[in-house]
């Protein structure tokens, strides 16, 4: 594995490291998941899009620059670095376009990446159903064959959509034969939330932005046009999706090392106006800086993997585990130097109750741990 980067791509991270600062907004920014922020993120990332930096990875005929993996882990440093937030659209551009780009058609990824990218189209994850939280084999929303119509009826309910009441379509599972075995029967699909029959309604969270939804589908019609890969084959789809959710593309390394720095700033500054009183303050702010460099030397592996023509399979449980107890850990090393003191807060009460979700999304870590523990270690069931 090469640590070492390219002139290239050292060329890279200036130009994107100038653009960035050149351009970007106010902060701190409104939350993302409010009724305020949301708009204010969308503008700023259509900006990112028309800079050319809203998918760098990307191919140049779908907005990208063709610009390499490592280049990508590259800009996320440098994202990261400037202090910008998490984007409105990764569930769109990091979950569903590197499914859409193995198993898409050609003229669905003409159709959506290019307004994916431009932040035209917000997509939602419909995985949650509500007796179907982690099991998602489990789910029960199902899709009737409408052959007269050349499509499909979708009826059911998906719960927990991250952004879904603030996002114009969503992509999830649904179940188009009840009587196959748990894995089989089940099908992708690519919903417009504006069709017929869809009831969006906006769940708030305790910090009272709407930042998840209820979603039903009362025979919603979806063409044909709008299944992503195989009819009945959908487990294979959502399981790349999921691979991406916990993997790679989801909390790059910069996140992370971002979030490091700010928190030995932290330190700096309570041990220099006399507010460390606990000495083992010091060996956590250590053991954290310790595990995001150890994530990002875990993500160089994979990365060199990857390019390789590897696939990111199991070990994405491993990423998802090592990530969520990791943002865990950052926050409230951060709250123990805080002590209460709500003027340097900076934002880390709501980093740590965001962060407290991490072991629940993307797969509960209970599950992952059952992942690794089956298809990494050879255990028994």
């Amino acid at each position: 594995m090469d640590l070492t980067h390219s002139p290239a791509d050292e060329a890279f991270r200036d130009e994107a490291r100038t653009w960035l600062e050149e351009h970007k907004p106010e902060l701190p920014m409104p939350p993302g998941d409010s009724v305020e922020g949301f708009p204010v993120h969308r503008a700023w990332e259509r900006e990112l899009f028309d800079g050319g930096w809203a998918v760098v990875s990307w191919p140049k005929s779908y907005g990208g620059r063709d610009a390499s993996l490592w280049q990508w882990l590259i800009f996320e440093e440098e994202y990261y670095r400037a202090g910008l937030p998490q984007r409105v659209a990764q569930n769109g551009i990091f979950l569903l376009a590197p499914s859409l780009f193995e198993f898409g058609a050609k003229a669905q990824q003409d159709r959506y990446l290019p307004r994916m990218a431009a932040v035209e189209d917000l997509w939602c994850q419909g995985w949650s159903e509500p007796n179907a939280g982690s099991d998602l084999a489990g789910i029960t929303s199902r899709a009737e064959r409408d052959g007269a119509a050349g499509g499909w009826r979708l009826n059911g309910q998906k719960t927990w959509t991250t952004r879904g009441a603030f996002c114009t379509h969503l992509f999830g599972l649904f179940r188009n034969d009840p009587h196959a075995e748990r894995h089989r029967g089940l099908t992708y699909f690519l919903v417009d939330l504006a069709a017929e029959g869809v009831t969006v309604r906006p769940v708030d969270k305790l910090d009272g932005d709407a930042g998840f939804a209820e979603v039903f589908l009362d025979d919603v019609f979806v063409p044909d046009a709008d299944v992503l890969g195989e009819v009945g084959k959908g487990w294979a789809v959502a399981m790349a999706t999921t691979g991406s959710e916990r993997g790679l593309t989801l909390r790059s390394p910069g996140r992370f090392a971002a979030v490091t720095n700010r928190l030995i700033d932290l330190y700096r500054r309570r041990v220099a106006d006399g507010g460390v009183a606990d000495p083992s303050l010091r060996l956590e702010v250590a053991d954290c800086w310790m595990e995001a460099e150890a994530y990002r030397l875990a993500t160089d592996m994979n990365v060199t993997r990857l390019v390789e023509g590897a696939r990111m399979g199991p070990e994405s449980s491993l990423n998802k585990v090592f990530w969520s107890e990791m943002d865990i850990h950052l926050h409230e090393t951060a709250l123990r130097l805080l002590e209460g003191d709500a003027d340097l807060d900076g934002g880390w009460m709501r980093g740590y109750q965001f962060a407290l979700a991490g072991p629940i999304y993307a797969g509960t870590n209970e599950i992952q741990r059952n992942v690794i523990a089956e298809r990494l270690l050879g255990l028994p069931r």
